[in-house]
């Protein structure tokens, strides 16, 4: 008789909450993620906001009064940072995760993308158009 063979597969272990450490793009992906944190945050800044618009001019106000201060200006910068890294990422990962086939090709990364920076541009610029900006 030969050995019998161990039911039990290998499995490797993955360290819980430091795997993302072991290559760059891990940690990209990772850094990405975490952007929803801070974008969760100012949504739900905005709804607040949106309750003291609702409550009154007084209410609004004092809101607007507690967005002026340091910690407040800090957020709201890094928030925009963040956000803008998100989406550059998430952008040019796009044509990996939504590729477009014409016939027998596809359409080059490029095109994907740029298409999404173009829409990028042109809903902010429609944006700052409204906010009268421009």
């Amino acid at each position: 008789m030969g050995e019998e063979m161990s039911r039990k597969p290998y499995v490797r272990e993955v360290p819980k909450h430091t795997w993302f450490f072991r290559h760059p793009r891990y940690m990209r992906y990772m850094a990405r993620e975490i952007t929803c944190i801070f974008i969760g945050a100012y949504t739900l800044l905005l709804v607040k906001g949106l309750g003291a618009l609702a409550a009154g001019q007084a209410a609004y106000e004092s809101f607007l009064q507690g967005l002026q201060g340091t910690g407040s200006v800090a957020f709201h910068v890094a928030t925009l940072v963040l956000a803008i890294y998100h989406t550059v990422t998430w952008f040019n990962v796009t044509p990996k995760a939504l590729p477009v086939q014409i016939g027998e090709e596809f359409v080059p990364n490029g095109v994907i993308a740029g298409a999404h920076y173009a829409g990028w541009a042109v809903i902010s610029a429609a944006v700052l158009l409204a906010a009268g900006v421009f």
